[in-house]
Order: C-alpha cells, then structure tokens, then sequence
C-alpha cells in the first residue's frame, strides 16, 4: 500500500488544522494505521492511530483530548483533526499502516507502510 500525507501548514497557536492521509494499491481498511511526527532533530514520536475498523482509537499523552483521528475505509482515507495547536506540535506528521490489525502500536519500527510527511508549524 502507498501512503500521502497532506494538509499541513503553517498556523498561528491555537487554530485547528486537518491532516489527511490517502491509500492507493490496497484497501486501507485491512491496516491499522498511525500518525507519528518528527521536530528538527528529535526522535519520531508517536501521535495516535486507529484499528481497521475505526472503532478504537489510541493517542499519545500530549495530544489527547486535542487530536482526534477518523478513518473513511470507502475512501481509503485517514484524517487527522488537530485543535488548539501549540507551538511543540510543530513537526513533519507522517501516517504509517500496519497489517497488524490486533493491536495500535507506538512504535514506529512496528509499521511497515509509510507516506512522506507533511510539515505543520505552529508559531505564536
């Protein structure tokens, strides 16, 4: 399956923006499938991901509450809601797929499937 992330920007602090992750070559609703981001030298960090189905969601601590991921299998789509954005949300968002369809993994070396990313800034 082939990833592309899109819909990043740059933002003032506490405006939403909506990230969205598109699949082509396979269904997207056989995947688990996750954000991670990545800040000028820091380490991939996970965000969230939901299971296949859509129906169980998983967030990383400093996002919940804030982030909200949906999936649309019909349209092989992902999206990332982001609200109230602070300035460390600031990052490259990447979408990740997993086959593994049991469990919503925070880690990145467990996601096979990758799109390339899309920058957010948020500045004050």
């Amino acid at each position: 399956v082939q990833l592309q992330a899109s819909g990043g920007g740059s933002v003032q602090v506490g405006v939403s923006l909506t990230l969205s992750c598109a699949a082509s070559g396979r269904a997207l609703s056989s995947y688990t499938v996750a954000w991670f981001r990545q800040a000028p030298g820091k380490e991939r960090e996970f965000v969230g991901g939901i299971n296949w189905k859509g129906d169980r969601t998983r967030y990383a601590d400093s996002v919940r509450g804030r982030f909200t991921i949906s999936r649309d299998n019909a349209m092989d789509t992902v999206h990332l809601r982001m609200i109230a954005l602070k300035p460390e949300d600031t990052a490259v968002y990447l979408c990740a797929a997993s086959p593994n369809v049991v469990t919503i993994n925070s880690l990145p070396a467990l996601y096979n499937y990758w799109g390339q990313g899309t920058l957010v800034t948020v500045s004050s």
